[in-house]
């Protein structure tokens, strides 16, 4: 079985703790980042929010690229200027879209959505002189992270071996791909680096396709007995095999609202919440309260930020949920050509000392 994934302490309650801040919103800026990366070169577009001589930022992290040259100068966002509190601000975004045109994929609206309220509670905070532990009332853990860098397919054991050199005891969530075996699952177990795998089969017509093959879920399921299943594809000949590994089935893509919990084939016993895929603020607190009550584990991914969004996204799991397999991992592991060294898991984060961002975003 794989290591237990504890569920979020949210005590007291995001929301509660952040939708009366208040902000002055002078003008909206916003600047494309662009940098090549393992997986091809990657777009996000970082919205800066300045008030009263201070700037909050968030990262919108849409995967399309012509989506963020098309959202430059046009017209037709909410008018964000003016003096809100975070919730007035959220409600803001209620029912609107963000997007000139149909966004690719429906998730692409809750994606802006989150860079938005990002930079406000950013700004909020800056605009108070308040630091991030003071403003949740929760102290900033130790990170524990995992890595999501491609190795192969199928996994090359090597490279896992010069991940773990420069990166002692990392553990690694692994893509599920078309050249799986017997050979290289057993290859991969004898690394003792697989802490996830993504079998991805709730994806369809896109690059990261997998296979949904009953056979390969069972040599996965045997081969690999310490490792989480994320989003596994169930049908009648899936379910047979998944069922008796029910405990160590964990879901991302379908995770949008608290609803979710309840529409997956199997309860969830472990979750992965992406606060860009969620949206908002008042739902990523509604989900860490409900998985508290329900005993859900909870951890992070990441979406192969370029700016301060990774570092939003690692602090909110550091204040929430430190100890889960969190797919954080510090921009370096997604550089083409790694350095010689890379950060260890758990990682203590340095927080700027005020506002919601870590200190290299400052």
């Amino acid at each position: 079985m794989p290591a237990p994934v504890p569920p979020p302490v949210p005590d007291p309650p995001l929301w509660e703790a952040v939708s009366g801040l208040e902000l002055q919103v002078d003008e909206l800026a916003l600047e494309i980042l662009e940098r090549p990366t393992k997986m091809g070169v990657r777009l996000t577009t970082v919205v800066r929010l300045r008030g009263g001589g201070h700037e909050g930022v968030g990262e919108d992290v849409t995967y399309d690229p012509f989506s963020h040259s098309a959202l430059q100068g046009w017209d037709g966002l909410p008018e964000v200027r003016g003096s809100w509190t975070i919730e007035s601000f959220s409600a803001l975004f209620d029912g609107v879209s963000l997007f000139p045109t149909t966004p690719e994929h429906a998730v692409d609206e809750r994606y802006r959505r989150w860079a938005f309220e990002s930079a406000a509670l950013d700004l909020a905070l800056r605009q108070s002189g308040t630091d991030w532990s003071t403003a949740v009332g929760r102290p900033v853990g130790p990170l524990t992270f995992v890595s999501s860098r491609g190795v192969g397919d199928p996994p090359d054991a090597d490279t896992i071996a010069d991940l773990r050199e420069r990166s002692p005891g990392l553990g690694m969530k692994l893509d599920l791909g078309r050249e799986w075996d017997a050979a290289s699952i057993a290859a991969l177990e004898g690394t003792g680096a697989a802490t996830t795998v993504d079998l991805k089969g709730l994806y369809r017509g896109t690059p990261v396709d997998a296979p949904i093959d009953a056979d390969l879920y069972a040599l996965i399921v045997d081969g690999l007995p310490d490792a989480w299943l994320e989003d596994p594809f169930v049908d009648d000949a899936t379910r047979p095999v998944l069922a008796p590994h029910a405990d160590r089935l964990t879901w991302d893509v379908p995770i949008h609202d608290v609803a979710d919990l309840d529409a997956q084939p199997f309860a969830p016993r472990s979750v992965n919440l992406k606060p860009s895929r969620i949206g908002s603020l008042r739902e990523l607190s509604a989900f860490y309260v409900a998985c508290e009550e329900r005993g859900i584990g909870t951890y992070s991914g990441g979406q192969t930020e370029l700016g301060p969004g990774r570092g939003q996204a690692q602090l909110l799991a550091a204040t929430y949920h430190p100890g889960g397999p969190n797919d954080l991992a510090p921009m370096p592991f997604n550089d083409v050509d790694l350095p010689e060294e890379l950060p260890s898991s758990p990682l203590p984060l340095d927080v700027a000392p005020v506002g919601f961002r870590l200190a290299q975003d400052d």
